[in-house]
């Protein structure tokens, strides 16, 4: 048997499964949920055994005990695939009257409106967990010389300290590699570039259509995905979308189409926005509310584009873009070991912060991400700072720190303002 190398959402799933029936474990393709899962499982059934898989689906229909019975935690691996598992696991779960009795993983959501049922079903019998490609500290590309927890219980007294041993190069490579466990199995190698790209291929030429057995034109969605990449860690809209693939699309298409495209896309997990952020303000700036468009890896985003490591470091433009993609992933996967979530905030003054991870007790860090130097740093302090300023304290708490995120520098450091300068390559949760 492969080894196996731990991962954040390990401790998550054992603590869900020690306080409720049932866990559905979610996430994009080839992210490690399965093996994950097997992990925390004491049975195991594969539902998309394709030597078992109609044998399985007769069985749910006759006799779904089958499928249900063994050690637990019992493992269903890609339930999706027989729908009536849910209702028949929520059942067993009321009259287990037990915890920690099913992990459900799954590569793809049901549609919108079973979703909805899902949600209201499963209250109090399920746990939702969102799993994601693995972070830099998972793949032991960061040393975690900054812990973000600990940044939240710092007083401000003790400053931060870490030095970065990724250089530009490095970033430009891992940030194409994404997080995806068979590709980080390569190391620094050029086969494990391949991956990503093999991923967009699969998504565009089956992945997007069988997710709902709605056939999706191959060049539409390779134009829509382009597009989406080149608008990444911006508001854009469907219309905004659809104009930049107009031009290029033979059929005339609406924004209702384009949006068909892009729940797909998010229903097979490729597509993960982040919210908008909504504090108490002292001013009466209009804060917009609209998500902010992001791929679940910044390697979907570099494949769609066709870009490689070099491409990035010959456009630093389009590798900032690229960046905040990786720090976004690496955040949510950092905040969901600590309780807490990433938004994005931007008001109609222009004041942005491209990511608050903010914690269930109210809590809050307030971060920029920057490639580096100099400049580009005071830029974001002096925005962190000033949005700083304009939260409203008698309403809310103060942040717990201010921080510009890098992807190159030697150090990790706080400035005399307060606010922490830390390189990606030395943070963990």
């Amino acid at each position: 048997m492969e080894s196996y190398t731990p991962r954040i959402i390990d401790r998550i799933l054992k603590d869900e499964l020690d306080a409720i029936g049932a866990v559905l474990l979610e996430g994009p393709k080839a992210c490690g949920k399965t093996t994950t899962a097997e992990q925390a499982a004491n049975s195991v059934i594969y539902m998309d055994d394709p030597v078992r898989r109609n044998q399985y689906l007769q069985m749910v229909e006759t006799d779904i005990s089958y499928i249900l019975d063994g050690a637990t935690p019992r493992l269903i691996d890609e339930w999706q695939i027989a729908p009536k598992i849910w209702d028949a696991v929520r059942y067993e779960v009321d009259h287990r009257h037990s915890d920690g009795q099913f992990i459900l993983t799954g590569s793809a959501g049901p549609p919108k409106q079973d979703k909805e049922e899902m949600r209201h079903s499963g209250t109090g019998r399920f746990s939702w967990l969102m799993m994601r490609p693995m972070s830099l500290w998972e793949s032991h590309d960061s040393n975690g010389d900054v812990s973000l927890s600990d940044l939240f219980h710092k007083d401000g007294s003790s400053p931060v300290r870490g030095t970065n041993a990724l250089n530009l190069s490095n970033i430009a490579f891992l940030t194409c590699r994404g997080g995806w466990p068979r590709a980080v199995d390569k190391g620094m190698e050029k086969s494990a570039l391949r991956h990503a790209i093999n991923y967009y291929e699969a998504i565009v030429r089956n992945d997007i259509s069988r997710v709902d057995d709605v056939e999706r034109d191959e060049q539409r969605v390779r134009r829509i995905m382009r597009s989406y990449a080149r608008h990444q860690g911006t508001q854009a809209s469907a219309v905004t979308i659809l104009k930049d693939i107009s031009n290029n699309d033979t059929a005339e298409i609406s924004d209702k189409t384009i949006y068909s495209y892009i729940n797909a896309l998010k229903s097979i997990f490729v597509i993960e926005d982040m919210p908008a952020w909504s504090p108490n303000l002292r001013s009466k700036s209009a804060i917009r509310s609209l998500d902010t468009r992001y791929y679940v890896d910044p390697s979907i985003a570099c494949a769609a584009l066709g870009l490689g490591p070099d491409d990035l470091i010959n456009d630093l433009n389009t590798f900032g873009f690229m960046f905040e993609g990786l720090c976004v992933r690496d955040l949510r996967v950092y905040a969901q070991a600590i309780d807490g979530t990433v938004f994005h905030f931007r008001d109609k003054s222009g004041l942005e912060c491209d990511a608050v991870v903010h914690l269930r007790n109210g809590n809050f860090g307030l971060i920029e991400i920057k490639l580096g130097g100099d400049k580009l740093i005071e830029e974001g302090a002096k925005n962190l700072l000033t949005l700083k300023e304009r939260i409203d304290t008698t309403r809310m708490k103060a942040p717990s720190f201010t921080m510009v995120l890098t992807a190159v520098g030697d150090y990790a450091y706080t400035r005399t303002d307060g606010v922490i300068v830390a390189p990606i390559g030395c943070l963990k949760p």
